[in-house]
């Protein structure tokens, strides 16, 4: 009998934190997908820009969003502070050493981060890729509270999100608002 209660609680146990997931999992799905339509909203390349730099970290519950890419030979950082030249070189090598998504705990986040590198303690970094002449880059999430990382189901919505972010840069690149 106390085998039996043994295997009972540890069954619930077990089916409590199957039910953690699923809500953690349906509320990241959500947040991902409100984020991808507040970018689809946009009108134009700086609004696109406003929305991920200023409401993304809102939407996504984190702490900083950086997006750099290499658009015609040159290279822009933009975040919650503007946008800034940064040398292409760097950039281009910055995101060729990525995958499509890498999630990690770090003990400083990524230099694209800027000033607030040193408060990141987790961080997604997603690579933005479009067919040349279109810009590539990378785009930066950041987190000042160290997570347990799901990185396979993570992975997919950010991979999501990052292709989601690519097709609205094409998107205001090819057909700008009037």
């Amino acid at each position: 009998m106390a085998s039996l209660r043994a295997r009972l609680g540890a069954a619930e146990e077990a089916n409590q934190d199957l039910i953690a997931f699923a809500r953690g999992h349906s509320g990241a799905v959500a947040s991902i997908h409100e984020a991808a339509l507040a970018a689809m909203d946009a009108e134009g390349i700086e609004r696109l820009f406003h929305v991920v730099t200023q409401e993304w970290p809102l939407i996504l519950g984190i702490d900083a969003v950086a997006l750099s890419l290499i658009v015609g030979g040159k290279g822009f950082r933009a975040d919650g502070s503007g946008v800034q030249m940064v040398d292409p070189i760097i950039l281009r090598r910055l995101s060729e050493n990525v995958s499509a998504v890498e999630m990690r705990s770090v003990e400083n986040g990524h230099p694209l981060f800027g000033p607030a590198r040193e408060l990141i303690r987790a961080e997604a970094l997603i690579r933005i890729e479009c067919e040349p002449p279109l810009p590539c880059g990378l785009l930066v999430l950041g987190q000042r509270a160290e997570l347990q990382l799901d990185a396979r189901h993570g992975s997919e919505l950010l991979m999501f999100l990052g292709r989601s972010l690519a097709a609205m840069i094409r998107r205001c690149l090819i057909e700008p608002a009037n």
